[in-house]
């Protein structure tokens, strides 16, 4: 938030006096005050001692603990929501409805801070940039996956063999070796894989494509591995007709 909302201060309404970070809404920049002075004006939970900002942060904690839902339950699942809004973005898993829309593609989405997040597949915007190498990320938790790779850290265990790992996703394909899940079946033969990356090219088999393409012969193939294999048959013999014209030359002088 505090980074994001730095980048064009000149443009948002309200703007923070110690360091100059800009707002849209009034609330977002009383929050940021808040997190730079670490205070929590709006109480504590008596039971976890966690501290809140706002009046409805402490009431959104407060329901995760004694199982209330004040604004309503899904008729469906019975799930309950404390704000109107979560149980109108719920509904619309049931429905299908994706009520924002982006102005570009035209997809559709749930959530309005979905469709700004996709939006930047278009701007090629990355406002998140890792200090340590500068590359730059769309989202914040990509950024932080990321850091890990300088860092060494591998916070996440697997509970069988204790491997452990930077990222949720890689966990959660390892453990398929444990439990042998294959949950990506091929729609043709009914094979099933354990990543979606190794069924897309076993689908390669059924349709004969073969994506990667030789520059030199222009020969196929379906994996970029096995062309790179190849091609360095193309500079292999491309090195012996050069040492064999070496050797001609070298005769004739």
């Amino acid at each position: 938030m505090e980074g994001e909302s730095s980048s064009h201060s000149e443009d948002k309404l309200y703007t923070c006096s110690t360091c100059g970070s800009g707002f849209n809404q009034s609330t977002d920049m009383g929050r940021h005050k808040c997190n730079r002075n670490r205070e929590s004006p709006c109480g504590q939970r008596g039971n976890t001692g966690n501290r809140f900002h706002y009046p409805s942060d402490q009431e959104t904690n407060r329901f995760g603990h004694t199982g209330e839902s004040p604004c309503g339950q899904c008729g469906d699942t019975g799930k309950g929501f404390c704000y109107p809004s979560d149980q109108e973005i719920h509904q619309c898993s049931h429905t299908g409805m994706s009520p924002f829309t982006c102005p570009l593609c035209e997809k559709r989405f749930t959530r309005f801070s979905n469709m700004l997040r996709h939006q930047q597949v278009h701007t090629g915007e990355k406002p998140f940039t890792c200090s340590q190498c500068g590359k730059g990320f769309t989202q914040s938790s990509h950024l932080l996956t990321h850091q890990r790779v300088h860092t060494g850290e591998r916070p996440l265990t697997c509970c069988v063999c204790e491997k452990r790992f930077t990222e949720s996703s890689a966990l959660l394909r390892h453990k398929r070796v444990h439990t042998g899940e294959r949950p990506f079946p091929c729609c043709v033969c009914g094979k099933g894989f354990a990543e979606s990356s190794i069924l897309l090219r076993h689908q390669q088999v059924h349709t004969g494509e073969r994506p990667f393409s030789c520059s030199v012969c222009g020969k196929g193939f379906t994996q970029s591995s096995n062309l790179e294999r190849h091609q360095r048959v193309h500079k292999q013999l491309h090195c012996s007709d050069s040492a064999a014209i070496t050797a001609v030359n070298q005769i004739r002088g």
